[in-house]
């Protein structure tokens, strides 16, 4: 995971400074499903609330514990459901962010390519 998250930083990082350019068509085919990801990230993030519910497991400290731990891995704790949850939905907004970057590039150079091309003539 670390190194897929350093790749799409990287990714970020060129196309926000202008080194990537990508062709638009075939961008927009994966811009499409990484906002269709995130959106049923978001989707289940508006239902984690119905994770932090301590399941019944028994009156007795044992039981206690074991519910608390449940509801605390489902939502809440830095190792959760939920944080998983949310780094993924970090991560494609940077590949979004990335993508739409990479695809303004590769226009701009074209657009300067094509003005370029019209003045010579």
């Amino acid at each position: 995971m670390a190194k897929t998250l350093a790749d799409a930083e990287a990714f970020a990082r060129a196309a926000a400074e202008g080194q990537i350019g990508i062709d638009p068509d075939a961008a927009r085919t994966v811009l499409s499903k990484i906002r269709a990801g995130k959106d049923e990230v978001e989707d289940l993030l508006r239902a984690v609330d119905e994770l932090n519910v301590q399941p019944k497991l028994g009156a007795n400290p044992v039981g206690t514990a074991m519910a608390r731990k449940s509801a605390n891995r489902a939502a809440g704790s830095e190792d959760s459901y939920e944080q998983a949850l949310r780094n993924l939905h970090a991560h494609y907004e940077k590949v979004e962010r990335a993508l739409v970057a990479a695809i303004e590039n590769y226009e701009e150079m074209e657009a300067a390519g094509a003005e370029s091309f019209r003045r010579q003539m």
